[in-house]
């Protein structure tokens, strides 16, 4: 005969995986790990921080295409292993030139530049055919001669090819059409990419900002309630005059003082939201310490740290994950505001805060979106992890749970 599983966890999943927001909030907080993990591999600029700049193509709507010819960088190139690609991005190889149109004359194709729809493009520019598809070695001589081009490439080797193999190859190979799904932003990167990529610096700062505050908090917490006497009146005071400077002055502060970037983000925002869980652990603690199974494990001899280790601080973990659910959201917020000041993590690393603040202008003429898709991104992640804290909460609630 099969026993029904009736475990407290296996009970608050049970009760969690009904709770229909709860688990769309769950669902759509992995989808954005996933994003945030494979941004490099999604997006369609790849270049680390998705940093591709074309100021011809500022502030383009969504939709937006152009003709591309992609032109071999000189010099060496430099291949990144596959997990560099993942993670940090990898630098193109070639150099994005946006265009008209074009036609060949001789060993030269000339590129009619982008240039304002309404505006019929007047400067024109002429790259060797060889340059557009071989590294080439710098300050060296391409050679023309008949219908075939010798040159010199950037490993030192020597290479010849005809003309009209090499106008194939550019039509094959070097020219696209490129779509940019939603625009592009004020410096004509795309921003699809720059969306994609930020993801990472908005789940990064909420993951290492929230065990940040769930090491001092748990640490201080449980010590205050557990030691009570000088311990906890110690703490206590501590606790009050952090509590007493509001939040997002004492964030300010810690950045001021450690310095602005993507890491000092992590630790000023982590330091900032201790207060609340040493709070509610404090309170757990006092009430548990006192409980029949406390004072047994000390009949037996069993340590202090051995108590709070195994027998306190596993029983108020269900109250300290609802807390670091919502000061998750609170984190995310708090990261997107100071990007926003131009405190938070820097340019080019890409922020939703950052990319609001670049384009808030917008919002007065036809283009508001570049503010609004990022602001949507910040409140869809926001909104997730509150539905997750709220079905948590439930869950997690046995007395609620057992007298309905």
């Amino acid at each position: 005969m099969r026993r029904e599983k009736t475990s407290p966890g296996h009970m608050a999943w049970t009760r969690f995986r009904t709770n229909t927001a709860a688990v769309t909030g769950l669902m759509f907080i992995i989808l954005t790990i996933l994003i945030s993990v494979f941004c490099y591999i999604l997006s369609p600029d790849s270049t680390p921080d998705s940093n591709d700049q074309h100021l011809e193509l500022a502030a383009r709507k969504p939709g937006f295409k152009v003709n591309m010819l992609h032109v071999v960088k000189n010099g060496v190139i430099r291949y990144e292993s596959f997990f560099h690609r993942i993670f940090l991005g990898s630098e193109s190889p070639f150099e994005n030139i946006p265009f008209l149109d074009y036609h060949f004359e001789g060993d030269k194709i000339i590129l009619r530049e982008y240039s304002d729809p309404g505006d019929p493009g007047k400067f024109y520019k002429e790259i060797n055919l060889a340059d557009v598809v071989y590294p080439l070695a710098v300050n060296k001589p391409v050679v023309t001669k008949n219908d075939s081009i010798t040159f010199f490439l950037a490993d030192g080797t020597t290479k010849s090819n005809d003309i009209a193999s090499l106008q194939r190859i550019i039509t094959d190979d070097h020219i696209e059409m490129k779509r940019f799904i939603l625009g592009t932003d004020c410096l004509g990167r795309d921003l699809l990419s720059r969306i994609l990529t930020g993801t990472r610096v908005s789940l990064s700062v909420g993951f290492i900002s929230v065990f940040i505050s769930l090491v001092i908090g748990l640490t201080l917490g449980a010590a205050a309630g557990y030691y009570r006497g000088w311990t906890d009146n110690l703490i206590q005071w501590i606790i009050n005059v952090v509590w007493s400077i509001p939040t997002l002055l004492l964030v300010i502060a810690i950045t001021m003082a450690i310095g602005r970037g993507f890491w000092q983000v992590f630790i000023a925002v982590g330091l900032s939201m201790w207060v609340e869980v040493a709070r509610i652990v404090r309170g757990q603690v006092l009430s548990l310490r006192e409980k029949e199974f406390i004072e047994a494990a000390r009949a037996l001899g069993f340590r202090n740290s051995r108590i709070l280790l195994k027998h306190i601080i596993p029983n108020v973990m269900d109250q300290v994950v609802v807390i670091a659910a919502a000061n998750f959201a609170s984190a995310i917020l708090m990261e997107a505001g100071l990007s926003f000041l131009g405190i938070g993590v820097q340019p080019p690393t890409p922020s939703w805060g950052s990319m609001i603040k670049d384009h808030y202008g917008y919002i007065i003429v036809d283009k508001a979106y570049l503010a609004i898709i990022p602001g949507m991104a910040i409140m869809l992640l926001v909104l997730a992890f509150t539905m997750v804290g709220n079905g948590l909460r439930d869950a997690l609630d046995v007395k609620g749970n057992t007298n309905s």
